[in-house]
């Protein structure tokens, strides 16, 4: 009798859950569907028709009937707009790691459709192609940023009359991206040097940024530097290092995204789903401006690891002074939960740090400290009823749709799992 009591209290506290708040991505359909691609380094694309090199300064639109060989470092500048129909295809060169930056002022409208998604990829053939065989986007924009002057420069090997970011206007605008996708950019320049694939520095809240997949980048995924990012329907998927990157005061919600990591795709540097800090260097830092804030809802955090290889580590990583909200999301399959740097336990720092309806399945430590420290205080604050956490020990398989990227992948919660899965742990 005993037994059953336990079991009807955890099925009405679960049932009253999920009634109010869904776990990790969301839809009514899986949103994958059509535009995504987790299979690029086998698909076919055309051989390029045209080249694009040098400076845009006049309004410019890439057509879906063309195929477009973006050479060396491409600005669009003196306010011009770049237009790509959907459907349309850009291919890097490998040779002059082919990078496009929209400077400040500077827009791009790239509006693929489900059906008829933008692809940015490799110009190698198929059995060639690998992370970093060419740059990424850059996008410059001038909301705030909190470095002293409230000016930034990226040192991507820019020319320094286009690098420059920031200024005073959140609800800037540098365009709009839609069904997009982005395949094997974040050339390593060298040891200090590293691209991504989609970089947004001082990038405005007026900027439209949904339905990104970024493949094989072998750097960051999505890094912003400051700004005001609106981010939704965003798939990371295999990146080498991390998969959304925020520093210098970002302020941005992200929302119904997924990072997808693999084992033997992360780098010696301990990549992450998320890194988050806000500055790189305290002494940049201008205390009258704002540290990093970030709200994430309805995230997806996974490791498609077999075996327990124990090759990724933990899924989170905040540092010192900096905001960080975490809510109806699934973090699976990482040896840690959260790693904190051990200055952001410090004083009213743990206050910045919100967690509610997490659930947190097969990882071997919830909360560490960057030395290794396990604090059990700490954890408790976090990690609780009142936050809503459930901590599962279940097979991905049994927790998501279909994990297989092979297949058609849909990592939403499968109905009922938490359920059945709660009444296995008890």
């Amino acid at each position: 009798m005993k037994k059953t009591a336990i079991i009807v209290i955890i099925l009405i506290n679960v049932f009253s859950l999920n009634a109010q708040e869904t776990n990790g991505i969301i839809g009514s359909e899986n949103w994958f569907n059509n535009w995504t691609n987790f299979k690029p380094k086998i698909t076919e694309y055309s051989e390029s028709t045209h080249i694009i090199n040098g400076i845009i300064e006049a309004n410019m639109t890439l057509y879906k009937k063309n195929i477009y060989l973006l050479m060396d470092i491409v600005y669009v500048t003196n306010n011009a707009t770049l237009t790509i129909e959907p459907g349309t295809i850009i291919r890097g060169d490998f040779a002059t790691c082919g990078t496009l930056v929209i400077t400040k002022g500077a827009k791009i409208i790239a509006e693929g459709t489900e059906t008829d998604p933008i692809v940015f990829t490799s110009n190698k053939e198929t059995s060639e192609r690998k992370p970093g065989d060419w740059g990424g986007i850059i996008i410059l924009g001038d909301a705030p940023i909190n470095k002293f002057g409230g000016i930034g420069t990226l040192d991507f090997n820019l020319n320094p009359k286009y690098n420059f970011y920031g200024g005073l206007n959140s609800e800037s605008n540098s365009g709009r991206l839609k069904y997009v996708r982005i395949e094997f950019s974040g050339r390593k320049l060298n040891a200090l040097k590293e691209l991504n694939g989609l970089s947004l520095a001082g990038v405005g809240n007026k900027t439209k940024m949904e339905y990104i997949q970024v493949s094989f980048s072998n750097d960051d995924s999505f890094e912003s530097y400051g700004g005001d990012v609106i981010f939704n329907n965003l798939i990371s998927f295999r990146a080498t290092d991390d998969d959304f990157d925020f520093t210098q005061g970002a302020q941005c919600n992200i929302n119904n995204s997924i990072a997808i990591r693999y084992p033997f795709s992360s780098d010696v540097t301990r990549s992450r789903c998320f890194e988050v800090d806000s500055y790189d260097k305290i002494e940049n830092y201008d205390s009258s401006r704002k540290l990093t804030k970030i709200v994430a809802n309805n995230i997806t955090l996974v490791s498609n690891e077999d075996n327990n290889q124990g090759l990724v580590k933990e899924a989170i990583y905040v540092k010192n002074d900096t905001f960080f909200e975490l809510k109806n999301s699934i973090v699976s399959g990482f040896n840690q939960f959260l790693l904190l740097e051990d200055k952001a336990v410090l004083n009213s720092n743990l206050d910045k740090l919100k967690f509610h309806n997490i659930v947190i399945n097969n990882s071997k430590f919830k909360v560490q400290l960057e030395t290794g420290t396990i604090n059990n205080l700490i954890e408790e604050r976090i990690v609780n009823d009142v936050n809503n956490i459930q901590t599962l020990n279940v097979d991905r398989e049994n927790l998501f749709v279909e994990t297989d990227a092979k297949k058609n992948p849909d990592f939403r919660l499968k109905n009922n799992n938490i359920i059945s899965s709660t009444l296995v742990i008890k």
